[in-house]
């Protein structure tokens, strides 16, 4: 249990939660062990050398208000790049905002391609060279200050298959999001599981206290509904539990944030941007036997959703619930 330094105050610090943290870092040693062996392999062929390596995990790990969620433990995931001669500094640690739209940019130069070539929409993204070229200690800010975020769909387990749209902006330690549907359960209908996130240990704990007095805003975090803007400064509050939005001092970060984000967005053509958000939400899932699962599964027809524990699903709807 001592080999966790600390557990994020959105989950119950107890011997349970502890012990799941522990097996999700066993996980993880798992997969190192792993890499460890095809960077040898690499190696015995001859071909590290000519390899561009990117070790990266997709949104946070799979528990309660991390994966499938847009906060600091979802889109501050770890990024580790090495090619051989090719990487200046070698051993740095680079704080620069980096997007995962930056990979095939890339990808496309490290093949010594130019984009146009490829016969592509343009790229949003940009390529490292600038941050693999830098030497150690040295800023390279000016590939990017600043990422944006989002979400539509990401699991079933709404009325009509519906996702919880977000879009967000992460420059100069703050983050400001923009939930478009904040009628919606983030992480989907507590009657059909919460099917957004992974069945686990702390999930189970987190609904268990829901009831428990003085325990509420554990579930209150990371399933409740929410506002439609949040704003956090993430320097001081990496949980992002401190919504500054209503906060007098920070109006003007707030706007300039949601002015940039949206601006972007629209040069983009995002169709949130134009009232057209319900494209999104037109796409069929893509697992047939799992669309309508809400509907199906509130009719009585008897659905196995494999990712999530059967003590998951709530009795009943609940009742709309305060939003921080």
């Amino acid at each position: 249990m001592a080999d966790i330094d600390r557990v994020p105050p959105y989950w119950p610090d107890n011997e349970t939660v502890r012990n799941d943290m522990l097996d999700y870092g066993l996980e993880i040693e798992h997969f190192d062990r792993h890499l460890e062996r095809m960077l040898g392999l690499l190696e015995q062929r001859g071909e590290l050398d000519n390899t561009l390596v990117v070790v990266t995990s997709d949104h946070g790990m799979p528990f309660p208000r991390a994966k499938g969620n847009a906060y600091e433990a979802s889109n501050h995931v770890p990024l580790a790049i090495m090619w051989k001669g090719k990487i200046q500094g070698v051993g740095r640690v680079v704080e620069d905002y980096v997007s995962f739209v930056d990979l095939a940019p890339t990808f496309v130069e490290a093949a010594g391609l130019e984009w146009p070539a490829t016969g592509m929409q343009p790229a949003a993204g940009r390529s490292l060279s600038a941050v693999f070229q830098g030497a150690r200690g040295e800023a390279t800010r000016n590939v990017r200050d600043h990422v944006l975020i989002g979400q539509e769909r990401h699991d079933v387990g709404r009325p009509h298959d519906w996702g919880y749209p977000i879009r967000g902006i992460v420059k100069g330690e703050m983050l400001y999001l923009h939930n478009f549907e904040p009628a919606r359960w983030p992480a989907c209908n507590p009657e059909t599981g919460y099917l957004n996130c992974d069945g686990g240990p702390t999930k189970t704990e987190v609904l268990r206290l829901r009831t428990e007095p003085g325990q509420e805003r554990f579930w209150q975090a990371c399933f409740g509904k929410r506002p439609q803007e949040e704003l956090y400064d993430v320097s001081k509050d990496p949980d992002c539990l401190q919504n500054l939005v209503g906060d007098v001092a920070y109006q003007t970060i707030k706007s300039q944030l949601k002015e940039q984000l949206f601006g972007e967005l629209k040069a983009q053509e995002d169709p949130r941007m134009f009232g057209r958000g319900h494209l999104f939400e037109e796409y069929p899932y893509a697992d047939a036997a799992l669309r309508n699962f809400y509907e199906r599964y509130m009719s009585g027809e008897k659905l196995t959703a494999g990712w999530v524990s059967p003590s998951d699903f709530a009795k009943a709807p609940l009742e709309d619930a305060g939003r921080k």
